[in-house]
């Protein structure tokens, strides 16, 4: 059977519905179950299962559809920013390092597994929507389960744009290999105008079809998430109109509110608390041992000997020193994000808040850790099933204090700053802070870009805030950086992408 020379939906991913041999590409055969969606309409619904559990997709920890959540994922959000470094010892893992100190170049294994892990996200999603066009399924779950898929197609594309800039705009399942290797959609990159444009689109069918929270069942999309994420897509395009009406539609709905107890927020007791719009979910769509694979180890303290093994983690993604220092006195918020290793010399440890106590700093590879990724092994405190590399850890992708920041930041490039202190000054109460004191439109800005940093740190937003208000190259270079202003701001295209497209793909500027 003819080959593919492309390789971007050609990751396989185990969908046991999709009878594809192990010798085939899953493009290599038509879409499946369109002849009998409608008889069977649990195929569908099944292959929209397959779309929720791609949001697991972890490259290195065995997860054949490449990683869209694990350590990829956080070396390009959170290590590449100035609020992390890449921690655990010097010399492990050099394509981090290469991310970290921006000379990540195309042949980076850790990029290549991000752009397989989307891709192959967006395949599924696009099996699903094809098996969904012909399902026996009531119109009204059709059209819902239709608004799911394509909020999470759209949330594809959306972290796709921010780490590459043009991409490929694959919408529909190839119809034999011809289509695909003829098919210029399937190997050229389209411009970051179009895929804005596939994101919209998505998210305003999402947002039609979709019911709110309260209706949706634990983990589904809804249409808070779709008026959010839509919103920062706007927020994206700086259409400040569109950010401040969709926000306050979340904001007006009456479904969301600001937990009370930040440090609860990404522990296990906030699972689906008030705060969250949308959430992986540790064993909702599947069993109970399903998660994203390595996210809290890759990230859990070095315990053990400098030098020596783990007991919770290989140490990766620290906090960094900026980040430590950019909190002010008294901000709650900071004890709640940062595992800060005792360094007193008195050998007493830190005892985190299920009991677990690490040792003091000689024994420990780095003073700070994440902790809004950790998960307590302790099962009198949060179920643990014993399997380190998934750990019931659900990821909060969309909360309600983006959702003010967001409004807050719109009011003000509108010219309502008052507006915008009041929602600022939400945030800063839960923190236990005074209201700010920012008061002209400038000073507001800043205000605002500063409690995004804070409020949402270690939560895989930071970099490309940088990017998207213009202060990447200042801000990294003062950091120390080797970043290049008009080159580092995107990650390169893969450059096996590019041989396997024949040279269709070309390249990001500067790589």
């Amino acid at each position: 059977m003819k080959s593919y020379k492309f390789i971007l939906l050609s990751t396989s991913f185990g969908i046991a519905l999709l009878a594809v041999s192990c010798q085939k590409s899953f493009l290599d055969v038509p879409v499946q179950g369109q002849a009998t969606t409608a008889t069977d309409p649990n195929l569908a619904v099944n292959l929209v299962t397959g779309v929720y559990n791609s949001l697991y997709n972890s490259e290195a920890f065995g997860g054949a559809g490449g990683d869209v959540h694990g350590i990829s994922f956080i070396a390009a959000t959170n290590i590449i920013s100035d609020d992390a470094d890449k921690g655990s010892t010097a010399t492990d893992q050099p394509p981090l390092v290469d991310i970290d100190n921006f000379t990540t170049t195309p042949t980076n294994n850790f990029v290549a597994a991000l752009w397989n892990g989307y891709y192959s996200g967006i395949s599924r999603a696009n099996q699903a929507l094809a098996a969904l066009a012909t399902s026996s399924i009531d119109a009204k779950t059709k059209n819902q389960l239709i608004g799911e898929v394509r909020f999470i197609r759209g949330y594809y594309y959306f972290n796709l744009v921010r780490f590459f800039g043009k991409v490929p705009k694959v919408v529909r399942v190839p119809k034999d290999a011809q289509d695909a290797n003829t098919d210029p959609a399937f190997q050229t990159r389209a411009p970051v105008d179009t895929i804005y444009n596939v994101i919209t689109q998505d998210l305003l069918v999402a947002l039609a079809n979709l019911p709110l929270k309260a209706q949706a069942g634990v983990g589904h999309a809804n249409k808070g998430a779709a008026q959010a994420l839509l919103a920062k897509t706007y927020l994206y395009r700086k259409n400040w109109h569109q950010v401040q009406a969709l926000t306050q539609e979340v904001i007006n709905s009456g479904q969301y509110a600001l937990v009370p107890d930040y440090t609860t927020i990404w522990r296990y007791v906030g699972n689906n608390n008030a705060e969250s719009i949308f959430e992986t979910q540790s064993g909702t769509f599947n069993n109970g041992d399903i998660a994203v694979g390595g996210y809290c180890t890759w990230q859990g303290p070095r315990v053990g000997g400098k030098g020596g093994w783990t007991d919770l983690g290989f140490g990766f993604d620290t906090p960094s020193q900026d980040l430590v220092n950019a909190y002010e006195a008294g901000d709650k918020r900071k004890a709640s994000t940062i595992i800060t290793v005792d360094n007193s010399g008195k050998h007493v440890g830190t005892v985190l808040y299920d009991g677990f106590r690490i040792p003091s700093s000689d024994s420990v590879q780095n003073l700070f850790y994440n902790y809004k990724a950790y998960a307590s092994e302790n099962k009198n405190v949060e179920p643990y099933l014993g399997n380190r590399d998934k750990k019931q850890k659900n990821l909060r992708l969309l909360r309600y204090a983006d959702v003010l920041l967001m409004n807050a930041e719109a009011a003000n490039e509108l010219g309502q700053t008052a507006a915008a202190v009041t929602y600022l000054n939400m945030i800063r109460t839960r923190a236990g802070l005074p209201a700010t004191k920012a008061a002209s439109q400038a000073d507001v800005r800043t205000a605002i870009w500063k409690e995004r940093r804070i409020e949402l740190a270690m939560e895989h937003d930071r970099f490309f805030d940088l990017v998207r208000t213009g202060r990447a190259a200042q801000v990294m270079q003062a950091a120390g950086k080797n970043f290049v202003a008009g080159k580092n701001e995107l990650l390169p295209i893969p450059s096996l992408q590019i041989q396997l497209s024949g040279g269709q793909l070309d390249q990001n500027p500067g790589y």
